[in-house]
């Protein structure tokens, strides 16, 4: 089984969201079920339905939160020199192809967030910084095609 890495604010956000699915999610939608079959015949009742697909999301994503959370490995971000990018660092990047800066940290993927400057150390873009320094410049196959970038900061 592999581990997946993970920093320890994610793992908490984890362990917060399976929580909140379990304790609070599941019981509003049994109980929504509950009504819902109480309006009588079920093969023609939209809100049973909804309350039944809703069902098998939550049981899906509690049984996807559960094995996450039994695989992760929690990896402290090191507090040494930031001489090469590594997991949980913050790297700041100048996109040569688009003349913009733009900043990340590397997280695991169950933590990752592009839009909240967070990138898996498993995507293209994260796999091609681990490991790299300051100066060094980086291509990487993104969804608008290969990207070259120049590594300006590591913090």
């Amino acid at each position: 089984m592999e581990k997946i890495p993970i920093t320890r604010q994610g793992l908490e956000k984890l362990r917060e969201e399976l929580t909140r699915l379990e304790k609070e999610e599941r019981p509003k939608n049994l109980k929504a079920i509950e009504e819902a079959r109480g309006h009588g015949d079920l093969s023609e009742n939209a809100e049973y339905h909804a309350a039944k697909d809703r069902q098998s999301f939550l049981e899906g994503r509690i049984n996807e939160l559960k094995s996450v959370l039994g695989r992760s490995e929690v990896i402290e971000v090191e507090d040494g020199p930031p001489e090469r990018a590594v997991f949980g660092r913050t790297i700041l990047l100048y996109n040569v192809d688009t003349d913009e800066e733009v900043s990340y940290q590397l997280v695991g993927p169950y933590e990752s967030d592009p839009e909240k400057g967070k990138i898996s150390v498993t995507s293209p873009l994260g796999q091609a910084l681990i490991g790299r320094e300051v100066g060094d410049e980086v291509k990487a196959r993104t969804p608008g095609g290969i990207q070259t970038y120049e590594i300006l900061e590591i913090r």
